[in-house]
Parts: C-alpha cells; structure tokens; sequence
C-alpha cells in the first residue's frame, strides 16, 4: 500500500465526495480563525431524544428560554428514543434560515414527531449530520424517502469526515460485536442530496459555523462506546487511507469518532452556541475547538449531548470542572449527557443548567 501525501489525500477526498455528489471541504483549509457570521436569535427545537416529560415547565436562565412542545394529536404522544434530531432556525436580520441537524435512530420517531409538531419539511434548507452513530442518522433515509419532495432541488448535506462512512459495531456485555449500521453515500447520492465532508470548519448558511476535525487537547478521553471497521468494499464503507496507516485496513478498533464535528453560532452580544450531538471527542475540546476556529472567546450556551452518561465519577467531575473555566452562561445536556452529569453541573454550576425533553423548544437572543 502506497504512502499517502497530502496532496493525494486532498484529491482523493475531493474525489470520492464529487462521487457522491457533493465535494469535500477540505480543499479549503486554511490557519487561524475563518471569518463566522453573527446572528440575531437562534430557535432550537428538539425533535427526537432519549426522554419524555409532559409535565415539562418553561425555564430560564441567562436569557435562554426553554418551553415544552406538546403534540398536536392528544391521541398521539410524541416519541422519545435514544438518539438525537434537532431543528435549528437561525435569524440574521430579515433572513431566516432552517438547519436539521441528526435525524434519530428510526424514520418513525423523527418523521411522526415533525407531524405532531406541525414542522413543516419544507421550510428546511440544509441538513447537517455530526457523526457516523446509527442513533444519529438511523432515521435519515426513511426521512428523505418522506420528504425528499418538499425540500429544496439542491439540499446539501454537511457531514463531518470520510469517519461518517465506516462501518461499526455494538459491543455486548460478554464482548461479542453486532452490527451497528453503516451508511452508505450512494443512498443519500440517490435522494440527490449534495454531501459535503467538512473536515476543515466551514460556514453554513451564511449563519452557522463547523468546528471542522476537533484537536484533542484537554484531560477529556473518548469514553467507551463502539467499534469502527476501516474498509472499503463494492463501493461502501469510508476510504480509510487518506488518514490512516495502511495497517489499519480491516482492523476492527475502538471508535475515536475522528471526524466528529460540532455544529456553532455567534449570537450577537453573546457569545458562542455551541451544539455537541455526542461529544465522543470531548465537550470541553469541542468548545476550546470552536473558540479557536472563530476567534470569539465568550460562551454563551453549550448544548446537546455529551457522552458522559458511562463517566466514572471522578472524572466526571474533573470534566464538569474544566467546563466550568469555559464560564458558559447556560449548560443544556440532551441525549447521551446522562443524568449523572445533569445532576453534577447543577452542583458545581447553581443557576446555570437547563434541562429539556423531546418536544422542548429553546429560544436565544430577543
């Protein structure tokens, strides 16, 4: 196997995206901060995650507003499973933009649910996937199969890395691995869905920013979770060679989410939103990341999940306190977070968490 230059990887990359119908972001890679937009308000809605609460009551905290969403059929009741699907809706000025970012474990939960919340698919205008867990793009196809139709002719799709690709594998208690899902680039070519791998960061929509491929820096690990398998085959799979060592072709390996990205804003007189669907590489490296990337050292709002559910907790604690010297004025843990880390910040940042559920809708800036 051939040694691959950077060169090589760029032409490679760009290659197999264009394939795909998309290309890779990669090609633009520059130092220092990228110049990022600023925007007015930001609306989050959370249309899948891992719990239920209809007894849910709005919060706030620093400004940051969190109200339930009910569902539109009292017959019907919204679906919690585990995994993530959110529904960003930027404003800059008079230009409103809608970002889906994840898309859950199943089309039931994330299709059923934007009908239960009258989300209306074709006010979407770009999709964004963070990272290559079935629990985050499961629900992609069937969506696309359902409202490929309403969106937009030339929907692009921002995906992280060639990571997004790789096939994977559960790991059970005795240790035996199970398939846990692989996507393959030809479906989403399929659905004419542009796909974009942005190692590097990139601006979306003139009002959202990607933390690119996120440095590794803090005492934070990737906690154990699946298995990663570096093979093409017939087509499927990820191009493990432009970023790995030859030797890792085939190789089933403990998963260290490479190209795993975080989805941003900066909010006028605020500081950064920084959005984390899993948080595998770190959530304090993921912030530290973002900062770096803009320019922009407040934080305003951390968000999303954060894969600490299985910390031990010591270092759970440590983690908890390294966010804390980020001095964000709102911490709001979805998903993966584990109630472990809810009740830890709330110890060590009084005033500072905001808790939500599926249905919630999130609301910063006037």
């Amino acid at each position: 196997m051939p040694n691959f230059n950077r060169r090589d990887a760029l032409k490679m990359s760009a290659g197999l995206a264009v394939a795909a119908g998309g290309f890779s972001c990669i090609e633009f890679a520059k130092a220092g901060p990228i110049e990022v937009p600023t925007i007015d308000k930001l609306s989050v809605r959370v249309i899948v995650d891992s719990a239920s609460d209809i007894f849910f009551r709005p919060q706030e905290a620093a400004g940051v507003k969190t109200e339930p969403g009910r569902s539109s059929n009292s017959l019907r009741p919204l679906h919690s499973e585990w995994g993530l699907s959110l529904l960003l809706e930027p404003q800059r000025g008079d230009d409103k933009r809608t970002f889906l970012l994840d898309y859950g474990w199943t089309p039931e939960a994330i299709n059923g649910n934007m009908e239960l919340l009258k989300i209306d698919p074709s006010k979407i205008d770009t999709m964004i996937m963070s990272h290559g867990h079935f629990d985050h793009w499961g629900g992609l196809l069937g969506f696309l199969d359902k409202h490929r139709k309403d969106l937009p002719a030339d929907i692009t799709m921002y995906a992280g890395g060639e990571d997004n690709f790789c096939q994977r594998y559960a790991r059970s208690g005795s240790g035996e691995l199970s398939d846990y899902g692989m996507l393959d680039r030809r479906d989403i070519a399929k659905q004419n869905v542009k796909l974009v791998l942005c190692e590097s960061p990139v601006v979306i929509g003139g009002q959202a920013f990607t933390t690119g491929k996120i440095a590794r820096k803090s005492i934070e690990k990737v906690l154990p979770n699946s298995m990663v398998e570096f093979k093409q085959k017939d087509g499927a799979g990820c191009n493990w060679g432009h970023y790995l060592p030859a030797e890792m072709e085939g190789k089933i390996v403990p998963d260290e989410h490479i190209h795993e990205h975080a989805t941003c804003f900066n909010l006028k007189g605020k500081g950064l939103i920084v959005i984390s669907s899993c948080g595998h590489v770190g959530i304090v490296n993921s912030v530290r990341q973002a900062m770096e990337v803009s320019g922009v050292d407040k934080v305003h709002a951390i968000m999303g999940g954060f894969h600490l559910g299985p910390a031990p907790a010591d270092y759970l604690t440590q983690v908890v306190s390294e966010i804390g010297k980020l001095n964000p004025d709102v911490l709001i843990p979805m998903h993966c977070s584990g109630l472990n880390f809810t009740q830890e910040a709330q110890r060590q940042l009084p005033g500072k968490v905001l808790t939500t559920t599926t249905g919630t809708r999130i609301t910063f800036g006037i």
